[in-house]
């Protein structure tokens, strides 16, 4: 099982997401690994990336799911803003892929951003991410305006919730 945490930048993907894998005990992986330097320098520059952009990137990060998925799973911490990546990601996953949805509002989001570095998501873009963002219509989505560890334990319990009825958020 491949479980993607994904929303805007700030929304504390990378941090929940590293969490998380440590009580699955499974690896957990940084989609801003997979990003060209063309697409980091825009990035820098407070310029939004467009769908072309982001084409390489999901294909670098499509082709190491399957990989992933031999070695028993992973968590992806992963913007997935717009329903056709992930889609692309699901696919790469052949469907084995539960959708973790943090959101928060701008004014939270913007707050957050504000007490951390991000190594090189100009905080500028946080509307163009906004504006972007297609939420999942299947998905565990939570709130992130609580302690790390207290929505992590959230996830695992509707993570739980949902295997005991027999369905996942995929």
């Amino acid at each position: 099982m491949i479980y993607l945490v994904m929303g805007v930048s700030g929304s504390g993907k990378t941090l929940i997401g590293r969490l998380l894998a440590k009580k699955l005990k499974l690896p957990s992986y940084d989609a801003d690994d997979f990003h060209s330097q063309r697409n980091i320098k825009k990035m820098r520059a407070g310029i939004p990336l467009t769908d072309k952009d982001r084409g390489p990137w999901l294909k670098a990060i499509s082709a190491q799911i399957p990989l992933w998925q031999a070695r028993g799973g992973a968590v992806l911490a992963c913007s997935a803003l717009k329903e056709r990546y992930r889609r692309r990601l699901r696919l790469a996953a052949a469907g084995d892929l539960s959708v973790i949805h943090l959101t928060g509002s701008p004014e939270l989001i913007e707050k957050r951003m504000r007490r951390r570095a991000h190594p090189f998501f100009n905080s500028r873009l946080l509307s163009s991410q906004y504006e972007a963002l297609e939420p999942p219509e299947r998905a565990i989505t939570v709130s992130v305006d609580a302690a790390p560890r207290r929505i992590v334990r959230e996830i695992l319990d509707r993570l739980s919730a949902l295997q005991s009825l027999g369905r996942g958020p995929k």
